[in-house]
């Protein structure tokens, strides 16, 4: 000041100087003056860096005085904020106005290395931040003082999300270098990427929109400070928080990561952003549900209701990854279980939720059918045990689109196997009026297959349950309570029996008239349509199929005697009447 007033008297004869560039503005520079009057200053954190950048720009050092402003100011700064956290935070958050100077005094770097170890230390080693927060006291065994009392009790542990909330307060750029700092360190991953979570979701509204009411555990305030962030500040904010998670999988939830891409996509934010969360969803797709895959169209067209591209591009992605891992080898089905490598779980999971989408998505009319085609046959085989979940989706979207033709339904249809539908979807398929007739004769040909090794089954368990009651009478001997459930064991397998032969009755009377009515069709065209429908799916259905009554009764006669004879054979006494009549 005293140069600039000289400069200025040399060339008016009235002094008048400004200082506009002063650090913190007209507030510091009166403290400022204060400190030259010799009014005693009370430097707290949130204005020593003001004082501290003030002073150097002042130029107040030790040669105009000892125990200048910048001495006082450094002084405090390194022995009282920087050792404590909240004062290092609140330092760090005036740095923000004066970023400039704060970098060129390297205040904002030393602040951001106090927080960073802080944050990087176990807190109950040093009693911080329990102290700080008005914790209470505690003795050297740990128990809670009172006025030096020991009391018994146990303070509570702080968990390692305890600097969340105080590191969310941060702008995004002293934030940003914060999350970095503590990356240098070797803070684990999941902690860093909480702590994104933790700020992502605060700062953009559009995630907490779809968060669930009773879940208070994430429920996070309102941003108190000045207005909500633009789209402009939020679209920066989704990118540089997709830059700052780390690429590995399960860091954070599946349900978060699409909330993330869902607002990106609001937000129109740039394709590799997109690109790279859809990666990440893809990592964790077996994670995540069916109401998260269920993501709006937001592009101009609006061609479909549901986003069915990006959903196709994840589902790729976690195949990529399924690949690598060694985890798409092939497999077989038995008695209905998966014979293949133990990783299978997930991808089988993720059958099941694509399978869950397409049904969800097929009654849009405005869904194309190859883009239905291609995300139902982006599933590999094997990943599927029952293709039950597939035949529902293919049978809404035939009802849905009743335009389609013959040979389109047939070629839709192709995607799943007959085989590998349950009894129930067989019996539900062979009614359905929607369905090619070659996709009606395949399912009745195979739940035919079905039925008669069930039958077959249940004889060979019957004979099993004989030789084990065999072996109980000759250790046990005989008595009133095993005389009765075996009574009642073999009425229900009579029973069994009987209802599986009225089915495969019906059956073969569908089959029959079926038969009659495509040759009355081939009669009235002049042609045999009987024999290149059979020519056609390649097996005799007169042979396998329609006289499959006589075989069947044959059998079951031939079994039943056989059982009728092991049990007048086993077992002896007064109830030997009764129960070869309940036979």
């Amino acid at each position: 000041m005293e140069r600039l007033i000289a400069e200025a008297s040399e060339e008016e004869e009235k002094c008048s100087i400004n200082l506009p560039d002063i650090p913190g503005g007209a507030k510091t520079f009166e403290l400022v003056a204060k400190f030259c009057y010799g009014v005693k200053l009370e430097l707290t954190a949130s204005n020593v860096v003001y004082l501290r950048c003030a002073a150097e720009h002042l130029e107040m050092t030790e040669e105009y005085g000892e125990g200048n402003l910048i001495t006082q100011t450094e002084t405090f700064l390194n022995q009282v904020v920087l050792r404590n956290w909240k004062d290092s935070l609140r330092a760090l958050q005036t740095c923000d106005d004066i970023l400039p100077y704060a970098d060129e005094l390297h205040i904002t770097k030393r602040c951001i290395e106090s927080l960073a170890m802080k944050a990087s230390t176990d807190p109950n080693l040093f009693g911080w931040p329990i102290m700080e927060h008005g914790g209470p006291m505690q003795s050297p065994g740990g128990s809670v003082l009172w006025n030096g009392i020991s009391t018994g009790a146990r303070p509570k542990n702080t968990s390692s999300d305890w600097w969340y909330e105080d590191a969310s307060t941060l702008s995004l750029s002293l934030y940003k270098r914060l999350i970095t700092a503590m990356e240098s360190r070797g803070i684990r991953q999941e902690i860093i990427a909480g702590s994104l979570s933790f700020y992502a979701k605060k700062y953009l509204p559009g995630l907490n929109r779809r968060q669930s009411a009773n879940d208070s555990s994430s429920r996070l305030p309102p941003v108190a400070l000045g207005a909500p962030p633009s789209e402009e500040e939020q679209k920066l904010l989704l990118e540089e928080i997709d830059s700052l998670l780390p690429m590995q999988k399960g860091l954070v939830s599946a349900k978060f990561l699409f909330g993330l891409l869902r607002t990106a996509m609001i937000l129109r934010a740039s394709p590799s952003c997109i690109s790279n969360l859809e990666k990440r969803i893809g990592m964790q797709l077996d994670q995540a549900t069916l109401e998260d895959l269920l993501m709006p169209n937001f592009s101009y067209s609006m061609e479909t209701l549901y986003n069915v591209e990006c959903v196709q591009q994840i589902l790729e992605h976690f195949l990529a990854i399924d690949q690598i891992t060694g985890g798409a080898s092939p497999c077989s089905i038995d008695d209905g279980q998966l014979i293949g490598s133990p990783s299978l779980t997930p991808i089988t999971m993720v059958a099941k939720l694509i399978d869950g989408y397409l049904a969800e998505v097929a009654p849009d009319v405005n869904l194309k059918l190859p883009k239905f085609q291609a995300l139902a046959a982006s599933v590999p085989d094997y990943a599927r045990p029952l293709d039950d979940g597939l035949y529902r989706a293919i049978d809404i979207y035939l009802k849905s689109h009743p335009w389609l033709s013959e040979s389109e339904r047939e070629q839709l249809c192709r995607l799943m196997d007959c085989q590998k539908l349950s009894l129930e979807a067989c019996t539900h398929a062979a009614q359905n009026e929607r369905l090619p007739l070659r996709i009606v004769v395949q399912v009745l040909f195979f739940e035919q297959l079905q039925l008669r090794t069930s039958i077959a089954g249940c004889f060979l368990v019957s004979d099993n349950l004989d030789g084990s009651r065999q072996l109980r009478s000759g250790f046990a001997g005989s008595n009133e309570g095993g005389w009765a459930t075996a009574v009642r064991e073999n009425q229900v397998l009579k029973v069994g029996m009987d209802n599986m032969r009225m089915r495969v009755s019906e059956l073969e009377q569908e089959c029959t008239n079926m038969k009659q009515e495509i040759e009355k069709l081939g009669r009235d065209k002049g042609s045999s349509t009987w024999g290149n429908v059979s020519k056609k799916f390649g097996f005799k259905l007169k042979s396998q199929m329609c006289s499959a009554q006589e075989g069947s009764v044959s059998n079951q006669n031939s079994t039943n005697g056989k059982v009728e004879k092991q049990v007048k054979d086993r077992h002896h006494g007064k109830h030997k009447k009764n129960l070869s009549q309940d036979i």
